[in-house]
């Protein structure tokens, strides 16, 4: 794989996750509104932008899996960092808003 293609993966991986990430803060402040059906559908727009960018990733894995020569450079290392990022924050977005829903309970 030639590396303008392992750039080009790298930025759409950056790119998805990128706007992953912004959907979770979308959905953090509907959080912080008390606006739960909607926070939840924001975090859900931030899974498909996540499943995007995992499916690029995927694939390169696979060539490489396949004995594709896969040079990887700083930029697919930074794309990797973003996901990575990306996912965990999703993943305590979905903990708070379970926690929100439970504090709107009890109050």
């Amino acid at each position: 794989m030639e590396a303008t293609e392992i750039q080009e993966v790298a930025f759409s991986i950056i790119l998805e996750s990128g706007n992953a990430r912004t959907f979770v803060h979308e959905g953090f402040k509907l959080m912080r509104e008390d606006a739960f059906e909607d926070a939840e559908a924001k975090l859900e727009e931030a899974n498909e932008s996540l499943v995007s960018a995992h499916k690029v990733q995927t694939k390169l894995l696979h060539d490489y899996a396949n004995g594709e020569d896969v040079n990887m450079d700083v930029i697919m290392v930074h794309a990797q960092d973003h996901l990575m990022t990306t996912m965990t924050i999703r993943e305590v977005a979905l903990e708070m808003l379970m926690l929100y829903r439970k504090i709107e309970k009890v109050t």
